[in-house]
């Protein structure tokens, strides 16, 4: 823990008597966890000056935790919710590629068909005629060998002119193949893009109109859908803002709809109905059988299906897969202009975290990493039904709380987390890392634990008249308690 006089402020996670739980979710282990992952997004997401945020934790067929931080739209001050909607962008290829998958398991495709088989229509310059064509299977794992985009200046300010399907269709005839297919991995809207056409092509409906039917309302998604909700504009949908200016600004950035590459970045949603298209996942996995899909597609959609030769970009079909020191995760990330989210999914333990925030420019894949971290290991002590519970000293909480008011700001959490007090500074990018123990020494007197298990610094408490903490010193520098 850093020192007083560089002006920490201390917040403090409370844990629970441990009674007995009701049910999972109500275990003082776990309870103190999530509060932990409150406390720590709240500061990042102001620290970072992110407008307004949503998050989510699953286990199974069980939401955890959701809350919204900031404001949907800053000038209206628009509280965020759980409920508030967003653009996920690329999380969109996810709902995408179940319905190419849904088709396949119908027998109406196979993942090795090159496109020209599926779209009549499919016209592009073969720069390297002397290898295959590029497949089904080329576009859902990124190894296609097409552009990343449609040739036209989508994603540039201030227009953001998403191209309709007639303009899809009639510019790629002037594109030109950027690699050869399966040779390298390329991130393609306009793979993903086509994708959305086959699925049209074969299903002899509109694209929206298929995943709404077969995907959406099967999985009772009423808040997500394959385009932006103009009618919950300045209400529900979150205003999207730009990333920060050099001059320390987010500028509200203007409405749009994906149009023609819908397929690959239009949808909208919450993080609580992405929380059920987690869960859904978990369900399917377990029972086996066929919901939306033969469980066994789902499984060969997460695995890895593409590895580029240095080992560290993987693909599943549709999902991206990563490793984290020992654990393998799945999920997606969002970048459309003026937002940011992230699903991530450890299938093991059925752990999922989702993150939405309504600005650009923000690093969405840490809040999800690091919400697993928090979680996952409270969440198995909790699962833990023989491991003996650490009593709770009650007369350590009157110590937990917000201490601050240094002119030159940060933050520091001490919470009560396993067997007694602990601090962390904030902002952090590493929560559970620069957590740091206190021992207490007498009374209001504790010292801080060092990495090395030696004692470190004293942390004196002091009370006021009506017995309640005022004040922290450290160092004979002082924070007073502000929470």
């Amino acid at each position: 823990m850093k020192k007083a006089t560089i002006g920490i402020i201390i917040a403090c996670v409370v844990l629970a008597l441990p009674a007995p739980a009701q049910s999972l979710g109500d275990n003082p282990r776990l309870q103190a966890a999530l509060k932990l992952l409150e406390l720590w997004a709240d500061a990042q997401i102001a620290y970072e000056q992110i407008p307004g945020a949503a998050m989510a934790v699953v286990h199974d067929q069980t939401l955890l935790w959701s809350r919204g931080f900031g404001y949907s739209d800053l000038q209206k001050k628009i509280p965020t919710t759980p409920q508030t909607i967003y653009s996920i962008c690329s999380i969109s290829k996810l709902f995408t590629s179940v319905a190419v998958l849904r088709l396949r398991d119908q027998g109406k495709l196979r993942l090795d068909d090159p496109l020209e088989k599926l779209l009549p229509w499919f016209s592009i310059k073969k720069l390297f005629p002397g290898f295959g064509p590029a497949t089904v299977k080329g576009i859902l794992t990124h190894s296609s060998g097409l552009p990343s985009d449609v040739d036209l200046p989508y994603w540039t300010a201030p227009d953001f002119a998403f191209p309709t399907h007639e303009q899809v269709i009639d510019r790629l005839k002037s594109q030109e193949t950027l690699f050869p297919a399966d040779s390298h991995f390329q991130y393609s809207n306009l793979g993903m893009t086509l994708a959305g056409e086959i699925i049209a092509q074969l299903s002899g409906q509109s694209y929206s109109s298929y995943v709404n039917e077969y995907i959406l309302k099967p999985l009772k998604l009423a808040d997500t859908q394959p385009r932006m909700p103009d009618e919950h504009r300045g209400g529900r949908l979150a205003t999207g803002y730009s990333a920060m200016t050099r001059e320390g600004k987010r500028n509200p950035l203007p409405f749009f709809q994906t149009n023609g590459i819908a397929p690959a970045a239009g949808f909208s949603s919450t993080v609580e109905d992405l929380g059920k298209f987690t869960s859904w996942q978990f369900r399917l996995l377990e029972k086996g059988g066929t919901e939306i899909l033969d469980a066994n597609t789902l499984r060969e959609m997460h695995r890895v299906q593409w590895l580029e030769p240095d080992w560290r970009t993987a693909r599943g079909l549709g999902f991206a897969v990563w490793q984290k020191g020992e654990k393998t995760f799945v999920g997606h990330g969002g970048n459309c202009p003026g937002y940011r989210s992230s699903l991530l999914l450890q299938l093991q333990e059925k752990i999922a975290a989702v993150f939405a925030a309504n600005a650009s420019g923000v690093n969405a894949g840490k809040f999800t990493e690091i919400a697993y971290a928090i979680v996952a290991p409270a969440l198995a002590e909790a699962k833990d039904l023989e491991k003996k519970q650490t009593p709770l000293d009650p007369s350590l909480l009157p110590y937990v709380g917000i201490y601050g008011n240094q002119p030159w700001g940060g933050e520091t959490a001490i919470v009560y987390y396993g067997d007694g007090l602990a601090g962390v500074d904030f902002p952090t990018n590493d929560p559970l890392g620069d957590m740091v123990k206190l021992k207490r020494i007498s009374g209001n007197t504790f010292r801080l634990i060092r990495k090395d298990g030696e004692l470190g610094e004293k942390v004196e408490f002091e009370q006021g008249s009506d017995g309640r903490v005022m004040r922290m010193k450290v160092d004979s520098n002082y924070q007073v308690k502000i929470k």
